[in-house]
């Protein structure tokens, strides 16, 4: 059998690469005799950068850059045939702070904006920002202060870091200096910025957010929202993909950046749709298989690929809280939980890699006709 390995990462565990080479490691003792093709994926959140310098090659820059809470965090973006690509959750991942010190409301986007002058100081002129897995709830008004447009108060005195701060502001001091970049963002979700779908509604609490806290950050998005649209002259709180990464995706929309799919992005620049044509059997997965997995993520896409083809998409996740007749409305046959496989979730952490590649040579016993043939 051809089988296709095309994971996302297990956030905060597994990078896309070690996922793949997990299940592989474990798909191979069950069945060595099958095709492996290793396609590690993402869709515009940790990983962004990995998964396309596997895929395209290119440069790296490694910097120094501002973490979601201030300290430096070392970063790198890709230069690619002209083309900067740019992850923000390098600069302002949740998996950057340890969960007792996160603090939502103060967290910031300023090391996004730090990348993004360090790649039009390089000279690049098209950009593309991957979203996706933030400790903050900004709005992007950090990355818009370390590109030169500082939110400040009546008295014109720059506003603290992070979207707590927010409530405070009235207009923006200075200018991006982005004349003459095309933006794009990558975008892993497609939320408005404000509303019980939006960034601190739904993201929020997954940050450390308590109930006030989520609503002091709504009123403080909604004052920034008038900003945004008072100084760049559109209102884009309700457009697709303004509340991702805590509302960074308002921040670039608000610059002019266009929308595109992280998922769909990646999926054609590395060329999976090649790789799926030589299959006879899919397997993607990533850290949690939920209602967000549906919402255009990376499985999705996947899956819908797979199904064009006629091909059974298998996933291996984390956890899995999708229904079997959901999963298979987007193309998914089966899915398989570490943590079940493992006995709990803290089991299955524990050990994520190892865990991983027994579920995925259990799994193999089912799926591969060569299973137990020697290659």
């Amino acid at each position: 059998m051809r089988v296709l390995i095309a994971p996302d990462c297990f956030g905060g565990t597994l990078t896309a690469s070690e996922a793949a080479a997990a299940v592989a490691s474990g798909w191979r003792g069950t069945a060595p005799a099958d095709r492996l093709t290793l396609r590690p994926l993402a869709d515009g959140g940790p990983g962004f950068v990995e998964v396309l310098h596997t895929a395209l090659g290119g440069t790296p820059h490694r910097l120094a850059v501002r973490g979601p809470l201030g300290a430096e965090v070392d970063a790198v973006w890709l230069e690619q045939d002209g083309t900067a690509y740019i992850e923000s959750a390098q600069a302002c991942g949740l998996h950057l702070v340890p969960a007792p010190e996160r603090r939502p409301l103060e967290a910031s986007t300023a090391g996004v904006g730090d990348l993004i002058r360090h790649a039009v100081d390089s000279g690049v002129r098209r950009i593309v920002v991957g979203l996706g897995g933030s400790a903050s709830t900004d709005g992007g008004s950090g990355m818009l202060a370390a590109l030169g447009a500082v939110a400040v108060d009546d008295d014109g005195e720059p506003l603290s870091p992070g979207g707590g701060a927010l409530a405070g502001c009235a207009r923006l001091s200075g200018a991006p200096g982005l004349s003459g970049v095309e933006l794009t963002m990558a975008s892993d979700v497609t939320n408005p910025l404000l509303g019980i779908h939006g960034a601190a509604t739904v993201f929020a609490p997954q940050k450390g957010a308590d109930e006030a806290g989520v609503q002091r950050l709504e009123r403080a998005l909604t004052v920034w929202a008038d900003v945004l649209a008072t100084t760049f002259g559109q209102d884009v709180r309700a457009e697709s993909g303004a509340g991702a990464a805590g509302g960074l995706g308002a921040g670039l929309l608000a610059l002019g950046a266009r929308v595109e799919s992280g998922a769909g992005l990646v999926r054609r620049l590395t060329g999976l749709d090649a790789a799926l044509d030589a299959a006879d059997l899919v397997i993607t997965g990533e850290g949690s298989f939920d209602w967000q997995s549906l919402r255009g993520k990376l499985i999705t896409a996947v899956a819908e690929g797979a199904a064009e083809r006629g091909l059974p998409c298998l996933v291996l996740a984390g956890q899995v809280s999708v229904g079997r007749r959901e999963a298979g409305a987007v193309g998914v046959e089966s899915s398989y939980s570490l943590a079940d496989h493992a006995g709990s979730v803290q089991a299955a952490m524990a050990d994520a890699a190892g865990t991983l590649a027994a579920l995925a040579a259990d799994v193999a016993r089912a799926w591969s006709d060569s299973a137990g043939q020697a290659s």
